[in-house]
């Protein structure tokens, strides 16, 4: 059985979704092709329900911080149960709302292993013959060799649909995944250790932060073993046994669970890429400035694809940009290629972190000469209203030019990186941003004080 498209998509989530309905808005026939989940990782197992239990977490924490605020919270509990219930209520919602947007643009949804097949995509007992195929088959939870995943060491898969709260957790990794896990479980009660190999939590963020993000872990009981390598993990019946070298030392951990997030790896298995000549590298897709893959016609988005110029960021929004692009570039209409400087990244721990544009380090490697402004949220007013001192705006720039990047730790800072990607996608000189009114009092003050000391006007900061 045989069916012509103008369009067929491999894999139903952030990139394929994407891509998919943009180009059926655009007038294309599309099918999308999914064997498990519309959404995806993100909408399923990652960004939707990860931050869902975040916000409950934050929720008690607010609770649990209500007397200094003058409010009496006494008996202050929570119900694990109620918790899964709000999360999955969350992402029903969502996923159900995707299905009909998909449903309304008239793209249809082949359920089943898809797989590049005689010059069209096989799909059970149908091949679909497509004027242009995209590959968006995601990404999945890496391990690293030696451990074992089961009961007791597990991928993030696993935590989210945990039956409780571990009473002690190790979590192998201090990138967004890691330090995520870590803020929730510690919020619920949870004694947690972080392991990571790299210098700082968040390595792929500044410096500062993750050192700022360690400090504010270490106030909650949050250990960080930081320049540390895991040797070895034993999993029994009841715990896990994990010994981890440091600064020339070794020390055994033991906690209920052990955590592997280490990063994620491709999802290519079976679908066919070598038989179509589509090149990948350890896995993931190859591709081009305009997505296109080896094979004429075959083309990749979100989590699978590698670039061949830069590292690839596996963010939600960055498929979701990436699915906009290509189906433009499909029709014809030239859009403008990707600024992946300009992407914003968020991490929803307590405190949160959000970073856009080059890190300082980044900055000089690429030879600029750099100056930077860092305000404290000790003199913000709103942070003291929040009774959240802790927390920073710190802005790179080239000397006598535009601001490189923003980088903020703190409360609600997810929310203000938006207007930072503005700032560095427009490649602005702190003074053009000086001269823009932040409301009082705010947050996003901090990144306007920070524009003003750059621009030679400090105004409640030394300049």
């Amino acid at each position: 059985m045989t069916d012509g498209y103008d369009l067929v998509v491999l894999g139903g989530g952030t990139g394929g979704y994407a891509v998919a309905l943009h180009a059926a808005h655009l007038g294309m026939k599309v099918a999308l092709a999914e064997r498990d989940l519309i959404g995806g990782t993100c909408l399923n197992r990652g960004c939707i329900p990860t931050k869902a239990l975040l916000h409950s977490a934050e929720t008690l924490d607010a609770l649990n911080d209500a007397p200094k605020f003058g409010i009496k919270a006494a008996g202050v509990s929570f119900d694990w149960d109620g918790v899964q219930q709000h999360k999955a209520k969350v992402v029903k919602k969502l996923v159900s709302g995707l299905e009909s947007l998909l449903k309304s643009r008239k793209v249809e949804v082949v359920k089943g292993e898809a797989s590049l097949a005689g010059g069209g995509v096989r799909v059970g007992d149908r091949t679909l013959q497509a004027k242009n195929v995209v590959v968006a088959t995601g990404s999945q939870p890496k391990s690293i060799p030696g451990l074992e995943i089961g009961e007791r060491i597990i991928t993030s898969d696993q935590a989210l649909e945990m039956k409780g709260v571990p009473k002690s957790a190790i979590v192998l990794g201090g990138g967004s995944v890691g330090v995520e896990f870590a803020s929730m479980w510690a919020s619920f009660g949870a004694t947690v250790t972080i392991v990571e190999m790299l210098p700082s939590l968040v390595p792929l963020e500044d410096a500062d932060l993750g050192a700022q993000l360690a400090k504010s872990f270490s106030k909650r009981g949050v250990k960080s073993l930081v320049g540390a390598k895991l040797e070895e993990a034993k999993a029994g019946d009841d715990s896990v046994m994990a010994t981890v070298s440091l600064n020339g030392k070794t020390e055994t951990i033991e906690a209920e669970i052990l955590l592997v997030a280490v990063g994620r790896g491709p999802v290519t298995d079976g679908a066919g890429l070598d038989g179509a000549g589509v090149a990948t590298d350890r896995g993931y897709v190859t591709v081009n400035e305009s997505l296109e893959t080896s094979a004429k016609g075959v083309f990749g988005v979100g989590d699978v694809i590698a670039l061949k110029d830069r590292p690839h960021p596996q963010l939600a929004h960055v498929a979701f940009a990436e699915g906009i692009f290509l189906a433009d570039h499909l029709a014809g209409n030239k859009p403008t290629p990707i600024n992946y400087d300009a992407i914003p990244r968020a991490t929803y721990c307590t405190p949160e972190v959000a970073a856009v544009g080059l890190t300082e380090s980044q900055a000089r490697e690429r030879g600029h000469d750099v100056v930077t402004k860092v305000v404290n949220y000790a003199g913000i007013g709103k942070a003291a209203i929040l009774g959240e001192n802790a927390g920073f705006c710190k802005v790179v720039a080239e000397k006598d030019g535009p601001i490189l990047g923003v980088h903020y730790i703190g409360p609600r800072v997810t929310e203000l990186v938006a207007e930072a990607m503005l700032a560095v996608g427009w490649e602005a000189l702190p003074e053009e941003v000086a001269a823009l009114i932040h409301p009082h009092p705010t947050l996003s003050e901090s990144f306007g004080e920070a524009t003003l000391a750059l621009a030679g006007k400090a105004l409640h900061t030394a300049g």
